[in-house]
């Protein structure tokens, strides 16, 4: 059964992106961005709300075009291009040739995807992820934590409708040349429907 993995960056402090929706402060080199690719590479389909859909098509169809583009970029450019992507979104009318418009998340659809064949899915997006947490959908965290102190921003993980918690196992831990660390929580084998 495939898995659905949260892959997000987040500042010490916990924001994903500060109080203008600024990322600026990501420290991806060239280290970071070649694990991020062989992480994706093998992802089976890409998960996006609209803003980050939007976001990625403006920029990564044609970021390989330039031959002084650095060989990560270039090489992540061909993994976004190539991926199917389901992007989430009531407004968006019409995507790439790989990308399927979904109105809304519905977690049987969500279930019946991760039992297909192939590699796991991975969602992008901040509000997308929320709503993926919860229909407690999420299988695996993957946070890149960067050493920065943000003060204000977007929570990567909003106020929890429930006050019960939820149980997760350190399956990997990682620090990058730059100062980021991998965090990567899986839910308990027994918590997984």
């Amino acid at each position: 059964m495939r898995k659905l993995v949260l892959m997000m960056s987040v500042s010490l402090d916990g924001y994903m992106e500060g109080p203008n929706r600024e990322i600026d402060w990501h420290l991806v080199d060239d280290e970071l961005h070649t694990h991020f690719n062989d992480v994706l590479r093998d992802m089976g389909v890409f998960l996006e709300g609209r803003v980050t859909y939007e976001l990625m098509d403006a920029y990564w169809p044609t970021a390989d075009r330039d031959p002084d583009t650095p060989r990560p970029v270039a090489d992540f450019a061909e993994i976004w291009r190539n991926k199917p992507k389901l992007v989430y979104s009531r407004t968006l009318r019409h995507g790439d040739r790989h990308t399927t418009i979904v109105r809304e998340v519905v977690a049987r659809d969500i279930e019946a995807l991760k039992a297909q064949d192939g590699g796991d899915l991975v969602v992008g997006g901040a509000e997308l992820a929320a709503e993926f947490m919860r229909h407690d959908l999420v299988d695996e965290y993957r946070v890149y934590v960067h050493p920065v102190l943000l003060g204000a921003g977007k929570r990567l993980f909003p106020a929890a409708d429930t006050a019960a918690p939820t149980a997760l196992r350190l399956v990997e831990t990682r620090t990058f040349g730059n100062g980021v660390v991998l965090l990567r929580h899986e839910r308990p084998r027994h918590d997984r429907p």
